[in-house]
């Protein structure tokens, strides 16, 4: 086998290895991910995540979990520490939100 062989050979595999591991991180959200998130007094924070980092919720045509389209989403939400959401200040003077919102 020829070098350019064995690098095309690693390069498509390497390919394949980051496809797989995208998809598994878009998956929605388990039962037991959600419960361990409220044992642990998170509350779901819309418009603090930045684009690809959502926890879920991101808006028609999108599945769940990183799959917001751009930095603070309205309405796609990260988990953050109960009662923080609000005090956090993103880009334009905005707020992080415990509702979510179209912007």
């Amino acid at each position: 086998m020829s070098a350019a062989t064995r690098l095309s050979s690693a390069l498509l595999a390497g390919a394949v290895t980051a496809a797989i591991a995208s998809a598994a991180a878009a998956a929605p959200l388990t039962r037991a991910e959600a419960d361990a998130a409220t044992a642990a007094h998170k509350e779901k924070c819309y418009g603090v995540a930045l684009k690809g980092q959502n926890d879920c919720a991101a808006g028609p045509g999108t599945s769940c979990q990183g799959t917001s389209t751009v930095d603070f989403q309205g309405n796609a939400w990260k988990f953050v520490q109960g009662g923080t959401c609000t005090g956090i200040v993103v880009p334009g003077g905005r707020h992080g939100s415990l509702t979510p919102s179209r912007s």
